[in-house]
């Protein structure tokens, strides 16, 4: 017998965490504060990234370097992001899972994805190439206005499911 998305999303929902998160008054604005703040460090180190990559300079620092040096903070970020969303996501699984604005976040998380790992296959191997020159290639550009715009997504869609979907039911 095969199993149903929404019989998964079902026993999510149910699950005794969801329930905590549900019956706490405070838990559900803790944990999307936490994944506001989280959003919001993962899209400034990535823009940092996304604009050098553009042509804007960096101060003092080659496009290699400010990839370095931000990628840890993304990466942990990135990591609270998908803990809290996985939290809130949880507390109200079946109805997040038929939302329209939900489903266009995570569309725009996994091209921001594919987009990332299209530059590391491509432009980022040639680093060292153009790596301190003010107009990196074409590639890098485009891969960097490509994120922004995916992350603009990721955020608006994001915001506007607090305008379609109730917290709880």
């Amino acid at each position: 017998m095969p199993v149903s998305l929404d019989s998964v999303f079902q026993a999510l929902y149910e699950s005794s965490i969801a329930q905590t998160i549900r019956q706490n008054d405070s838990a559900f604005p803790w944990i999307e504060s936490l994944h506001v703040l989280a959003i919001t460090l993962v899209f400034g180190t990535i823009s940092i990234v996304d604009l050098r990559l553009m042509g804007y300079p960096s101060h003092r620092r080659g496009a290699r370097q400010l990839i370095i040096d931000l990628l840890p903070f993304t990466w942990g970020a990135f990591g609270l992001a998908v803990v809290t969303g996985s939290l809130l996501f949880i507390s109200n699984a079946v109805a997040y899972s038929h939302n329209a604005q939900f489903q266009y976040k995570m569309l725009a998380m996994v091209a921001a994805g594919i987009n990332m790992a299209i530059f590391h296959l491509t432009a980022y191997r040639r680093i060292g190439d153009w790596d301190d020159v003010r107009s990196p290639p074409l590639s890098a550009k485009l891969a960097g206005f490509s994120s922004l715009v995916f992350w603009v997504l990721v955020i608006c869609f994001g915001r506007w499911i607090g305008f379609t979907i109730s917290a709880f039911f």
